[in-house]
């Protein structure tokens, strides 16, 4: 039987999306939704964007933009240095991006400018790497750039009273649009989770796989979920975004 299962935060660590696609079984007939980030942090970048061209050959797959996506995007366009992204695991990206050939870095480029920023299936679930800002829905978001950096989508919902009935004038429009939302983007390890996190109607996939945590996927229907190891453990001699 066919699945869709969602993927969160990879942040360069190929070895555990290798380990995590074994884990989970992942066949042709399942349907994959990359949230995004698929670089910056470990040193294997370029290998999870082609881990990703060839998984596209065999599965439906929807990939969405992560804002460390736009990051590289624009280094890859200007060569330009940013101290900030440098620190937040671009580092990683340039060093490996510099090793390849200029074909290979522009068929990347073509990818990272495809990429979706949100998407929404038939059941009217909505996928988006970090969140939206808008009261209106998604689509009247002002600003792209909020799809993949926002964080107010996360901290609202975790902030909720759970008894607050959708009914209620006080119940969060953004949460109305959608049957559910999954995203990435902000690491739930920073609140002292290690797995998938649900609030409201909010799941998480970033399980802090840039820093001392793992890459996750989730069947949507039944939210069973694999894990990788810590990629921390999968590269014992990088640092990650741990030293940032």
């Amino acid at each position: 039987m066919s699945r869709t299962l969602v993927v969160g935060d990879i942040h360069g660590g190929y070895k555990g999306l290798v380990q995590l696609f074994e884990r989970a079984n992942v066949t042709q007939e399942d349907q994959l939704i990359f949230l995004g980030d698929y670089v910056d942090g470990w040193s294997e970048s370029p290998e999870v964007v082609e881990f990703l061209f060839a998984i596209a050959q065999t599965n439906r797959c929807v990939f969405l933009r992560g804002n460390h996506e736009s990051l590289l995007t624009k280094w890859i366009k200007t060569r330009e240095e940013n101290p900030q992204w440098f620190k937040n695991g671009g580092d990683a990206s340039v060093a490996a991006y510099k090793k390849l050939s200029e074909t290979d870095i522009n068929k990347h480029l073509a990818f990272f400018e495809k990429l979706e920023n949100y998407y929404i299936d038939e059941e009217n679930r909505l996928f988006v790497h970090a969140g939206f800002t808008n009261p209106r829905g998604i689509q009247a978001e002002f600003f792209e750039e909020y799809l993949y950096w926002d964080r107010t989508l996360w901290e609202m919902v975790m902030s909720m009273d759970p008894n607050l009935d959708q009914s209620s004038d006080l119940y969060p429009r953004r949460l109305k649009f959608h049957k559910e939302i999954y995203i990435g983007h902000t690491p739930v390890t920073h609140f002292g989770f290690d797995q998938p996190v649900n609030f409201a109607n909010v799941w998480n996939l970033d399980t802090g796989a840039a820093f001392l945590g793992k890459i996750s996927i989730m069947d949507i229907d039944t939210k069973e979920f694999w894990q990788s190891d810590c990629l921390a453990d999968l590269y014992p001699n990088e640092v990650g975004r741990n030293h940032k």
